[in-house]
C-alpha cells in the first residue's frame, strides 16, 4: 500500500514531518497538491498529525490507477452539493431548525432513515412546488472539486451515478449538469400546485443505494473493488461498504471509520489524484 498526503496547501515542512514519522524512504510528488510517501508504514500519530497541518490521506493499493476502476457512485445532499436540500426547502415553511434537527439525527445514525424522511417531509405538506426551484437556484452550490472531479472520471472511462436520500427535482437537474449515467432519489408528491408532505414510491434508503449500486456494478460486470463511492452520513454506510474504495467527505463520525479515504480539506477532485 502507498501512502498519499493531500491538501489544499501542502506545507513542505509538515509533509517532511509526516513522512519522518511514517519512516518512509522518500516522498514522490503526484500533483501539486498531493504526494505519495514511499514505504510508509503506518503509525498511531498520523491521522492527528495530517488533522494538524489541514492535510488529509489514505493508503491506495499499490500501483492503483483511476482507469482501474469501472463506477463511481455519490451521494448528493453535503456530499456532492453543500447543502441538505430538505432543510433549506423546510425553511420556506419557517421549520427549518425542526426539520434540520431530524436531518443531524440521522446523519449520525441515531434514528432510521426512511422514518426520518417521512418525518420531516410530512412537515412540507402545502409548501408550494415552486419552492424547489428557489432552493436550487439561490441556495445550491456545488462542494469544490465536484466539476473537475467529474472530468476526470469521465476521461479515465469510468460510468458514474448519483444516489441521494434527497428528490429528484433536484438529482434530474444535476444529472443534466454534471452528465452522471445514473440518478436515483425520491419523488416528492404534488397535488395542486403543493407539495402533499408525501413521497410517491419506494423510499430510497441506505440499502436501496447499496441495492442501486450492486445493480450497476454487476450490469457492468464489475468487480467490487473497482467502485469508488463517496458519502457524508449514516445513510451512506451500506454503499461505501459495497464499494472497493469508500470517501467520506466532510462527514460524520460514524462514516468515517468505514471509510478507506477522508477528505477534510481538499476537495472532491482529490479523489483523482489518489489513484494519478
Amino acid at each position: 500500500m502507498s501512502l498519499v498526503i493531500l491538501g489544499e496547501d501542502v506545507d513542505n515542512l509538515a509533509l517532511k514531518s509526516i513522512a519522518k514519522l511514517t519512516a518512509s524512504r522518500a516522498i514522490e510528488q503526484i500533483t501539486p497538491r498531493s504526494f505519495r510517501l514511499v514505504g510508509a508504514q503506518p503509525h498511531d500519530l498520523l491521522s492527528a498529525r495530517c488533522a494538524e497541518a489541514a492535510l488529509d490521506f489514505a493508503w491506495v493499493p499499490e500501483g492503483r490507477r483511476l482507469a482501474d476502476f469501472g463506477l463511481f457512485v455519490t451521494d448528493m445532499d453535503s456530499t456532492l452539493i453543500n447543502i441538505e436540500c430538505i432543510d433549506e426547502i423546510a425553511d420556506m415553511q419557517g421549520l427549518k431548525p425542526q426539520v434540520a434537527e431530524i436531518t443531524e439525527a440521522a446523519m449520525r445514525g441515531e434514528i432510521d432513515f426512511r422514518e426520518s424522511l417521512t418525518r420531516r417531509v410530512a412537515l412540507l405538506a402545502g409548501l408550494r412546488e415552486d419552492a424547489l426551484g428557489e432552493v436550487y437556484e439561490q441556495r445550491l452550490q456545488l462542494n469544490p472539486g465536484a466539476e473537475r472531479l467529474m472530468q476526470g472520471l469521465r476521461r479515465a472511462g469510468l460510468r458514474t451515478m448519483l444516489v441521494s436520500g434527497g428528490f429528484t427535482y433536484f438529482t434530474e437537474r444535476l444529472q443534466q449538469r454534471l452528465g452522471f449515467d445514473h440518478a436515483h432519489s425520491n419523488l416528492l408528491e404534488v397535488s395542486d400546485g403543493k407539495l402533499t408532505g408525501r413521497v410517491i414510491g419506494d423510499i430510497v434508503d441506505g440499502e436501496a443505494k447499496a441495492a442501486h449500486l450492486v445493480r450497476v456494478r454487476d450490469a457492468l460486470g464489475l468487480q467490487p473493488q473497482q467502485v469508488i463511492a463517496a458519502g457524508d452520513g449514516a445513510n451512506d454506510m451500506p454503499m461505501l461498504r459495497a464499494a472497493g474504495f469508500g470517501v467520506a467527505y466532510r462527514a460524520k463520525p460514524v462514516l468515517r471509520a468505514a471509510a478507506q479515504c477522508c477528505l477534510d480539506h481538499r476537495g472532491l477532485d482529490g479523489i483523482l489524484d489518489l489513484f494519478a
